[in-house]
């Protein structure tokens, strides 16, 4: 059986900029049903609006496009969204601070560590954020480790991939940027759309 989960932020990691940092997991069991409905968004309802458009961003899409993604996943079976939320200021560690790769990982890896996942093959696939294949590979290694600490997964595999090419990675930023907007701007409307399982973590 194959779990796979897109991952992606909203948010800046840098001391200063927003309060809060947001990592959105979305679980599906068909991939190719996110696919769909974006095809079927760029032919249809939204063709004039999407046709220029490389991919579909949340902070670049009007309100309509927005509350329609976030509606068409309702329709999905067995589909989950984790949100791990980080507010910057609690951030202690002088390397976090200074290190944005490395306080990315950690974030990702509370993540990881709700991502309970017993005798399943996992494929998660993240927003490609880091060129370098070391920066990537230590990702990979950190993630790999959390998943382990709850999780006993038959196989996991972890792609860095360019969001344009995965509708997963398009849905999984619409859903970090719907949270996003919770906790920064206290707007829980796009959120408030969604009628699948949530579940939202802290990170201190």
């Amino acid at each position: 059986m194959f779990k796979y989960v897109y991952i992606d932020e909203s948010g800046d990691l840098g001391e200063h900029g927003s309060n809060y940092i947001v990592l959105a997991a979305l679980i599906i069991d068909n991939p190719q049903e996110l696919g769909r409905i974006i095809k079927n968004m760029r032919r249809n309802k939204f063709k004039k609006e999407l046709k220029k458009a490389f991919e579909i961003k949340a902070n670049k899409s009007s309100e309509n496009v927005k509350i329609h993604m976030l509606k068409k996943l309702n329709a999905i079976k067995n589909t989950k969204v984790l949100y791990v939320i980080l507010e910057k200021k609690k951030v202690i560690s002088d390397y976090l601070k200074n290190n944005k790769d490395k306080l990315y990982n950690y974030i990702a890896g509370k993540l990881a560590k709700q991502l309970i996942m017993d005798d399943v093959h996992i494929e998660i696939r993240i927003d490609r954020r880091q060129g370098k294949q070391l920066l990537q590979q230590d990702f990979n290694n950190y993630f790999t480790k959390c998943l382990k600490d709850k999780s006993h997964p038959s196989k996991i595999i972890i792609q860095h991939s360019y969001s344009h090419n995965f509708a997963g990675l398009q849905f999984a930023d619409m859903l970090a940027w719907a949270c996003f907007q919770k906790f920064e701007h206290k707007d829980s409307g796009y959120i408030d759309i969604l009628k699948i399982e949530q579940e939202v973590y802290h990170v201190w």
